[in-house]
């Protein structure tokens, strides 16, 4: 039998256990404050109906959706002319009925509509758990990434938009990020630009060239216009609102004479005064319009399709990094599942990416790399045996320990604890067995003192 290498596939990673510990320190920080402003935790399914995604996030979405086969012969039922013809695309609704969730938000609007009986509204709800996309992996992009998620249905108050920009605000700040930018725009100014420009049937494909400005620059976003059905008096028209500089009242200022005549413009032009307002009683600004880390950006679109309102993007200004969070508001995303007219507004962590920014930046605390406490030695059968009534009372006090399995040399056990971070190490000898106080050794300094088993407890924190 041949040996197979083993392997993973290209965008997936394995977590070792010491990395498992930072990231459920991410997660832990960051559904504390979730819950800290109303938010109930929910899970959905690993797969959704492919029904159910399709048709959510636009075209270029779509096509990153990991379709999962059939089960059985798949191909038993296909016409020949369908299998000669050897086109996948036209395949697919016969081969794949099922499909591994894109995002949180779409299998959000699902739960709603299936669970509408059984929540009360506003439902605010967060959630926490993989997603993947047939993307080009690279640094800070996977194929297989995990959301923190947080949304509230069934209110069309602005309030939840500003309570967002201060949840971004606290989880980042706890997580140790100093210098970061919360960006906030509104896509009713996007289709007030387009409309303006006579081309409000060309909304979406504007804020998906918009959206790759940082990626692709000015000239990149020109050539996608022109492809797109932009003409050059269009570009022209959009390339000083693009261009927009100064602080975000200058920019409100700029906008809402550029956007005069445009009743959808000056709608969202509008909500993001309410957001900033809405911010000053919450204490977070310095000025009128400046606000702590909150930036107005023009040019931020966000690709997806049912975004209707205000919408986030977060980026850390310390380390090179696409965004590590984003979200908005999307009205009537339920309506595709047959419940109509329930606003919704959301936003996501991408724990992913924070975890590499926080890695490179040194930012996990030591609490997050250790996962034991304290080890016991063990040198033979009477330390042992004398051993397990002290592991039990202290792990009972509510203080991880364990006791290394078997007989070893003292180098080999301290090795051990090297290994796993272990800061404490209660050494086990005939002297401590013969007057109750046992040795507590600190693996960060060296130092060492006889203590009873009550104060090793009060000393780690028991």
């Amino acid at each position: 039998m041949a040996i197979i290498k083993p392997s993973i596939p290209k965008g997936t990673r394995d977590f070792s256990a010491s990395e498992m510990v930072k990231r459920n320190h991410i997660f832990n920080t960051i559904s504390s404050v979730f819950k800290k402003f109303g938010y109930q935790e929910i899970q959905t399914p690993t797969m959704e109906n492919l029904t159910t995604l399709t048709g959510k996030y636009g075209d270029e979405g779509d096509k990153l959706i990991f379709k999962v086969l059939n089960s059985g012969d798949f191909l038993s039922n296909i016409p020949e002319e369908k299998l000669t013809g050897r086109n996948s695309q036209q395949l697919i609704s016969d081969i794949c009925e099922k499909a591994l969730r894109y995002d949180l938000t779409v299998p959000f609007a699902r739960y709603v509509v299936m669970h509408r009986n059984e929540i009360s509204f506003p439902f605010k709800r967060f959630q926490i758990q993989p997603v993947w996309r047939a993307d080009r992996p690279q640094k800070g992009r996977y194929r297989e990434f995990y959301q923190c998620d947080a949304d509230v249905v069934g209110s069309e108050s602005l309030i939840n938009e500003a309570e967002f920009v201060l949840i971004y605000h606290e989880a980042l700040s706890k997580l140790g990020l100093k210098d970061f930018t919360i960006k906030i725009n509104n896509r009713k100014i996007l289709s007030g630009i387009a409309e303006i420009i006579g081309k409000p049937e060309l909304i979406i494909d504007m804020t998906v060239a918009i959206d790759k400005l940082d990626k692709i620059g000015f000239e990149g976003v020109t050539k996608e216009l022109i492809e797109r059905g932009f003409t050059d008096a269009d570009i022209e028209t959009l390339k000083p609102i693009i261009a927009l500089k100064g602080s975000n009242e200058e920019k409100l200022n700029s906008l809402r004479s550029v956007l005069a005549v445009s009743e959808t413009g000056l709608k969202g032009i509008s909500e993001i005064e309410t957001i900033f307002s809405y911010l000053a009683r919450l204490s977070i600004l310095n000025t009128q319009y400046s606000i702590l880390n909150v930036e107005l950006d023009i040019t931020l679109a966000r690709g997806l399709n049912y975004y209707t309102g205000a919408i986030f993007e977060v980026k850390t200004n310390e380390v090179a990094m696409g965004s590590i969070g984003g979200g908005g508001r999307y009205d009537d995303l339920t309506g595709m599942f047959g419940l109509s007219n329930l606003t919704g507004v959301g936003i996501s962590f991408g724990a992913d990416r924070i975890y590499d920014v926080l890695e490179e930046l040194n930012l996990f605390p030591e609490s997050a790399t250790e996962s034991t406490k304290v080890l016991i030695s063990n040198f033979d059968a009477e330390a042992e045996k004398y051993a397990l009534p002290v592991l039990q009372q202290i792990r009972n006090a509510g203080i991880s320990a364990e006791i290394y399995p078997s007989s070893a040399k003292l180098k080999k056990q301290m090795a051990y604890a090297d290994d796993k971070s272990i800061p404490y190490v209660i050494l086990i000898g005939s002297d401590e067995m013969e007057s109750g106080l046992l040795t507590l050794k600190n693996m960060k300094n060296g130092e060492q003192q006889k203590v009873s088993v009550e104060e090793i407890i009060a000393l780690l924190g028991g």
